[in-house]
């Protein structure tokens, strides 16, 4: 059984909100739909207006395909995700997802708990709660589809680790995952999603599975920052389990401005990304385009007020390639046409250095700079965040500058990555020209 916290009551608004707000957030996901299963509503001793809160993401993974070797799933195993929040509140809803599957995955048992100070596994005590479907314990996710929780009564604070924990029973069709998440997760023997201690934890991968998003019920946030980006955004060169992708830092920088908006920041990342083509036959892996992940991995985050996007360098880079520095621009233009007809605010990055890379030839050079001076001055977003100016060494422009360079020359590092997300103005992610019409 999960520990009640002594704020459980806010989870229990939290629920009781979902039915006074009607949540309706039946979205597709590409392949097939999400089956959102509307929360129970118990008597909760304080009642709060809905005005004063709203459900926003505060973590999201993007499913980059099945994952390799688990073709009947993970039978009679509990999964134990590990993620980091972005914003906090008061109840949590989780979203999982079977996109890649080829068969129903029951999962027959979830909870979520705060990361003890020891980290790993282990769960710190009175954090752990039992999560429901539709007031049951037990969901099944058909293939292709994704379901979303019940409000667990879960105080959720800002930058905390969340330990999502899931079993499976039976057998099932590929697991659909995050195949690089730069953080350790844990597999179990047996139904152990309520142990406290990280004993029994023996296996740990770096992978997410199944679980795609993270929503709290805030009165605290503005909204949510989504980024759709490649390997730089997903941060496969990061320090793993240092949270130092570059979105990571963005997080903390909007956290630690008092002027800056209160935004989450949700990592849609996928390595290999590219913006006009699915991953190739043999590199499924890397993620159906950019232009269509807008509409399955953006635009149904709850609480998605703008959107940056970091894609085209793998357009460039990798077979077939864009050898049209124009098609590459079109799809760029495209895509921000069609965020802004959803009401996003959209940010633009340009195409960072990869001069140090074994796949850099001069003729591949000449189409970034030409799509970088689009991105820079033909007025395609709302605003750009040149990634390629704090990156590049000034001494050789076509390279990564030696500090920021993960020794392969296409990937940040740390400190790179800290550096992109100073190239953004945080005053830019939002649109104060709407804010004052409202006001």
């Amino acid at each position: 059984m999960g520990v009640v916290s002594k704020r459980g009551a806010f989870g229990l608004l939290a629920a009781l909100l979902v039915v006074l707000l009607g949540v309706a957030l039946a979205i597709g996901t590409g392949r097939g739909e999400r089956v959102d299963i509307a929360a129970p509503a118990p008597s909760a001793p304080e009642v709060v207006p809905a005005a004063q809160g709203e459900w926003v993401a505060t973590w999201s993974a993007a499913p980059s395909g099945a994952e390799p070797g688990t073709r009947d799933g993970l039978p009679d195993q509990t999964i134990r995700n590990v993620v980091r929040t972005s914003v906090g509140g008061n109840g949590v809803r989780i979203e999982l997802s079977n996109r890649y599957g080829s068969r129903p995955v029951t999962f027959t048992r979830v909870t979520v708990a705060l990361s003890s100070a020891l980290g790993g596994a282990a769960a710190h005590e009175g954090t752990m709660h039992r999560v429901t479907f539709g007031d049951g314990t037990s969901v099944t996710v058909p293939a292709g589809g994704s379901v979303l929780s019940d409000a667990a009564p879960l105080e959720l604070p800002h930058a905390a680790d969340l330990l999502v924990s899931l079993y499976t029973p039976e057998s099932s069709g590929p697991v659909t995952y995050h195949r690089m998440a730069q953080q350790p997760n844990y597999l179990a023997r047996g139904d152990q999603t309520s142990r406290l201690s990280g004993s029994g934890f023996a296996h740990a991968s770096d992978v997410w599975r199944y679980l795609t998003g993270v929503q709290v019920f805030t009165s605290q946030a503005d909204g949510a920052v989504v980024v759709l980006g490649d390997s730089l955004t997903d941060g496969i060169t990061s320090t793993p389990g240092a949270n130092r992708r570059w979105t990571d830092f963005l997080a903390a920088r909007l956290r630690g401005d008092a002027e800056a908006p209160n935004l989450a920041v949700l990592n849609q990342g996928i390595s290999g990304n590219r913006l006009l083509r699915d991953g190739a036959p043999d590199r499924l892996f890397n993620g159906a385009a950019g232009l269509s992940r807008l509409h399955t991995d953006v635009l149904p985050q709850p609480g998605a007020r703008s959107l940056v996007v970091q894609l085209g360098i793998n357009d460039i880079l990798l077979q077939p390639r864009a050898t049209d520095a124009q098609a590459i621009v079109h799809g760029l233009n495209r895509l921000a046409e069609e965020a802004r007809a959803e009401g996003l605010r959209v940010l633009g990055g340009t195409l960072a250095p990869f001069g140090g890379h074994p796949g850099w030839t001069p003729e591949l050079e000449q189409i970034r700079q030409q799509v970088n001076h689009q991105i820079r001055t033909a007025g395609i977003f709302d605003a750009v965040v040149d990634f390629d100016r704090v990156l590049r060494d000034p001494a050789a422009p076509h390279r990564l500058l030696p500090g920021f360079d993960s020794s392969d020359g296409l990937h940040p590092n740390d400190h790179g990555f800290r550096a992109m997300a100073e190239a953004v103005d945080l005053a830019e992610l939002v649109d104060h020209t709407t804010e004052a019409q409202a006001l």
